[in-house]
């Protein structure tokens, strides 16, 4: 696992369907050490804080493997780090395989999953593709949030050492689904599991269990 590229932006306002609006999803990659803290990295800031930063959603992270999986769908664009509005374009750390709560050392900052990225119209913007939101929604291949358990400094190049991981928790693709896809009859026990996930944040723990409540009530 390794940091390719450590990436910031400030908000700055665009014309999203004939109305502006203030964004920060323009990412563009920096050079050298950055320093991250409880809120955010330095040089970055959220524009909408109803639904973007906080301390459970300081940094986001991307991994770059799926570059190559939207390049086609995006025209193939040479698409530069930082595209899809991530802090951190990560290789090696794909959402089925890291999972809610899993912590990670990067430099000197330490991180901890906290839960996958539901995508706005801003990404659809970003994209240029109004259908975009439900394609990338539809892929699950939506990076993650993490908060910031202890700050530092980290920089890109760097590599990525895991240093805690609950057995009994679930993959970001797995939370992504029981919330935003399908769930079967079933999976009444997979959601109660999801939704009783401490790292998990309370949003996204109370939109589970008000679909654990919708499932089991037919």
């Amino acid at each position: 696992m390794q940091l390719l590229s450590v990436n910031v932006g400030r908000p700055e306002a665009v014309v999203i369907d004939g109305e502006r609006v203030l964004t920060a999803i323009q990412k563009q990659p920096v050079v050298g050490p950055v320093r991250v803290t409880l809120l955010n990295l330095d040089g970055d800031r959220q524009a909408d804080l109803r639904v973007h930063g906080g301390p459970d959603k300081a940094v986001y992270a991307y991994p770059v493997e799926h570059y190559v999986f939207w390049a086609p769908a995006l025209g193939n664009r040479d698409l530069p780090h930082g595209f899809f509005g991530e802090n951190l374009t990560v290789t090696g750390m794909l959402e089925t395989e890291v999972c809610i709560g899993d912590r990670y050392r990067i430099g000197t900052v330490l991180l901890e999953v906290s839960q996958p990225r539901t995508p706005c119209a801003k990404l659809a913007w970003r994209a240029g593709q109004q259908d975009f939101i439900q394609r990338f929604s539809a892929a699950r291949r939506v990076g993650f949030y993490l908060r910031v358990v202890e700050e530092g400094e980290l920089q890109a190049g760097a590599g990525i050492e895991q240093v805690a991981h609950d057995a009994t928790s679930l993959p970001i693709d797995t939370v992504y689904r029981l919330r935003h896809g399908k769930t079967t009859a079933g999976e009444e026990g997979l959601l109660e599991r999801a939704a009783a996930l401490e790292a998990l944040t309370a949003s996204w723990r109370d939109a589970i269990r008000r679909r654990l409540v919708k499932q089991a009530s037919g």
